[in-house]
């Protein structure tokens, strides 16, 4: 496939604002300015968004607790979430969601699960809603090396096979389910053979290159929405941060994540771009300073804007 610059550069775009936001979001934890805690995706933005690439306005994805950079990818503003981070009542879940439960339904991502593989059978239920109300819209999953171990994934990927759901269910394998490696949780040698015992398409890609990603997605996808059943895409990646905020990832073999960051999404598709031509160095230097300023504006905004109230705590509470 052929792509144009345009659409490049938004991929490229999209991949910088997610890896600058958790930067930047990780030195406001350390300077202790902001509350709760954090699981970060630095290394593993082209899964989110090649995958979200592919989506059209009125699908829906359920994230894990790691969601920052899957609710970057499906549209939510880094303002929204950096008041959310702040426990702003402004927030894209009034400040009461955080780190680990962010989303906002109005732009297609139902508020993170952090429930690991919680997000499964969730996403089984919303493409089973759009095919009772027979509505053109997909549903996609994202969870981790780690989740596909829990009950709730053979359950929930068993019932949209069976019943050739409109959803895709895409592993972010990167590597380590917290500091367990996917080789010591799985005798599989590619997760994607799990979708064999489920009776659907299943494929192994590398999640580091977004225009594969997004290639593999679209067919997933348009598959889905056509009627013919999910999909199972394990997209192979690498978290060159730690598991959490305070992880120094002493597991992780030094060799490796030498050779994680030299394969690290960002910087391939940048050298891809440029040697493709198209972009040049100065488009790309001109991203890199938007997205910063762009960042540094939600930080200041989410600082001065208001907390929520104390009988706030009282709302969007359901018996």
């Amino acid at each position: 496939m052929t792509y144009s610059s345009k659409f490049s550069l938004a991929l490229y775009r999209k991949m910088v604002l997610i890896r600058q936001f958790e930067e930047r979001v990780k030195y406001l934890f350390l300077e202790g300015v902001m509350p709760g805690t954090i699981h970060q995706s630095q290394g593993q933005e082209a899964v989110p968004v090649g995958v979200c690439a592919a989506l059209k306005e009125g699908d829906v994805i359920t994230g894990t607790h790691r969601p920052h950079g899957q609710a970057i990818a499906r549209g939510l503003t880094v303002e929204s979430m950096m008041h959310e981070l702040f426990g702003k009542a402004d927030g894209c879940c009034r400040g009461k969601g955080g780190s680990m439960h962010m989303g906002d339904l109005e732009r297609g991502m139902l508020p993170a699960i952090a429930i690991v593989g919680g997000g499964v059978p969730i996403a089984t239920g919303i493409a089973l809603a759009f095919r009772l109300r027979k509505e053109p819209r997909v549903a996609v999953c994202f969870t981790g090396d780690g989740g596909v171990n829990e009950g709730a994934f053979h359950e929930g990927v068993n019932m949209g096979a069976i019943w050739s759901l409109p959803v895709v269910y895409v592993i972010e394998n990167n590597l380590y389910a917290a500091s367990t490696p996917v080789s010591q949780a799985v005798k599989l040698k590619k997760l994607s053979d799990r979708a064999g015992g489920y009776g659907i398409p299943g494929v192994t890609i590398d999640g580091n290159d977004v225009l594969a990603v997004y290639e593999t997605a679209h067919e997933a996808v348009t598959r889905a929405r056509d009627g013919g059943g999910p999909t199972l895409i394990d997209a192979v990646t690498y978290r060159i941060t730690g598991h959490s905020r305070r992880d120094p990832c002493n597991y992780q073999p030094e060799e490796e994540r030498k050779e994680a960051l030299q394969r690290e999404p960002i910087r391939r598709f940048a050298e891809r771009l440029l040697a493709e031509g198209l972009a040049t160095q100065a488009q790309l230097d001109e991203i890199h300073l938007a997205v910063d300023a762009e960042i540094e504006d939600a930080v200041e905004s989410a600082k001065a804007a208001p907390d929520p109230k104390p009988e706030d705590a009282l709302d969007d509470v359901f018996a």
